[in-house]
């Protein structure tokens, strides 16, 4: 496994649940915020699904990934609703569930 993407999984392990980061977030804390895209690679193909909570991460607008990250459109709502965090539309608030890295 590349080492950036053992220390971006480490960084999504750190988010406290009923939190979420943004790709953005993740990639700046790695060491280079202009790796968001690398960040959604790297939790595409994690090796660590029940210990990573890649549910957690959001897109910059607090949108979530919807199937193509989590096999059902609803399962990183389910989830985050499980945490107690509020979705509307796909979208999570940012100001309100946001970690504050």
């Amino acid at each position: 496994m590349k080492p950036l993407y053992e220390a971006i999984y480490a960084i999504v392990k750190e988010i406290p649940e009923g939190q979420v980061a943004t790709y953005g977030q993740v990639a700046k804390r790695a060491g280079n915020r202009g790796l968001a895209r690398v960040v959604g690679n790297a939790l595409h193909i994690n090796p660590y699904p029940g210990t990573v909570p890649c549910h957690r991460v959001v897109n910059a607008k607090g949108e979530l990934s919807g199937a193509f990250a989590f096999g059902s459109y609803d399962e990183q709502k389910r989830r985050l609703e499980a945490e107690s965090v509020i979705v509307i539309n796909n979208r999570v608030d940012l100001q309100e569930y946001g970690v504050s890295w």
